[in-house]
């Protein structure tokens, strides 16, 4: 997949020269900042005029950067989120697919980076991005929440070579097969391929995305994972075998389908009711086919926010805990240790008015809740 390819733009007719408006010695009193809310749109004019893919709007998680001397703008860099796809990255870090999807987001993407007609100096590029490799994980944290170990950026080779980052110690680590993502999902034919680069911002970079419990200062949200087709196809069958506890008039989604869904979106991270129809909502076509979705209209419908509330209060859930043990034993990934964990409901009482506790066996690696029992203490 190409993600915001080719960044290190040098304007046309820019040579640059060891004897020109900055001189070597200037080169080291240049600075990079973060842009100033009042600077954006002169940030975005510039790159409208003189960077060849021309402006890119923050979409989600971006920072964008200057570089000046004295007060001159030098050059321009836009710093957001990483490619979902990328398969020389992804076999260059070695994570699995529950990793991958989960710790994305300690990834960033160099998604543009511009060289103005006034940083005619060499060693300008690599200088920036030294600097900008130094201060982003802590403008990352601080705007975020989460810091990054990982950088990444696509060069398109029939505009240049990547010198830059090799310069800065960037990996080139291979080619992109050239498909490009679009609204509808990606070309059916590919393009230009595009050169991968990556810079580790810890030695131990690839080590931290791959092991089995991430350190608290890269540790956020949720247990999630991404859904493989063969897993979306198959979950459903796996409550095939559940009685249906609605009337069968009036029945718009088979059972298996509506808990399906419903355990895919909690196993990617989804938590309450409006969640997990949310989640459905955004499945394309292609999923919801997969998950035998109810086909209406020329199109495949999920189920609402209503149906998946009322399936899940009415359905067994024991025969829940059984489908899905069964699926967590196929697909699950395994564990090495073994959690314990127990806590005491507050305002949960039986008969006696005695409170329950809850019993919970959780896998250190993975965090999967393999079983949960409800109890409440002996005479």
């Amino acid at each position: 997949m190409d993600f915001f390819p080719a960044f290190v733009y040098l304007h046309p007719g820019m040579h640059p020269d060891p004897v020109d408006s900055v001189s070597r010695a200037q080169l080291c009193e240049t600075v990079v900042r973060l842009v100033r809310s009042d600077e954006q749109p002169r940030y975005q004019q510039l790159m409208r005029e003189h960077h060849y893919l021309g402006y890119l709007p923050k979409i989600g998680e971006t920072l964008w950067y200057v570089a000046s001397w004295r007060e001159q703008w030098l050059a321009l860099l836009s710093f957001s989120g990483s490619a979902l796809k990328c398969a020389p990255r992804d076999h260059w870090i070695g994570w699995s697919l529950r990793q991958h999807y989960g710790r994305l987001k300690l990834v960033v993407n160099n998604s543009r980076f511009l060289i103005l007609p006034d940083g005619h100096v060499f060693n300008l590029g690599s200088r920036v991005l030294s600097l900008c490799e130094r201060r982003l994980p802590g403008d990352w944290e601080k705007a975020f929440r989460h810091s990054v170990v990982l950088l990444e950026t696509f060069v398109d080779p029939q505009r240049h070579r990547g010198t830059v980052y090799r310069a800065a110690n960037w990996v080139y680590i291979g080619n992109t097969r050239g498909y490009r993502r679009t609204h509808a999902g990606y070309t059916n034919t590919p393009q230009t391929p595009k050169m991968v680069f990556v810079k580790p911002l810890r030695a131990d970079a690839r080590q931290v995305l791959c092991s089995p419990i991430l350190s608290p200062p890269y540790r956020f949200g949720g247990t999630t994972m991404r859904m493989t087709a063969e897993q979306m196809r198959s979950l459903p069958s796996f409550f095939a075998q559940i009685p249906d506890p609605r009337r069968a008039q009036g029945t718009r989604h088979r059972l298996s389908t509506v808990l399906g869904i419903a355990a895919g979106a909690v196993l990617c991270g989804m938590r309450g009711y409006q969640a997990i129809a949310e989640w459905a909502q955004s499945l394309g076509q292609q999923s919801r086919r997969r998950f035998s979705c109810r086909y209406e209209g020329n199109h495949y419908v999920v189920p609402s926010e209503y149906v998946l509330r009322d399936v899940l209060i009415r359905v067994t859930p024991a025969d829940l805990d059984r489908a899905l043990q069964r699926w967590k034993e196929r697909y699950g990934a395994g564990d090495e240790t073994l959690a314990i964990d127990g806590k005491t409901m507050r305002n949960a009482l039986d008969e006696e008015g005695q409170q329950t506790h809850v019993l919970s066996v959780v896998g250190h690696q993975t965090k999967t809740c393999y079983t949960q029992k409800k109890l409440a203490p002996g005479p």
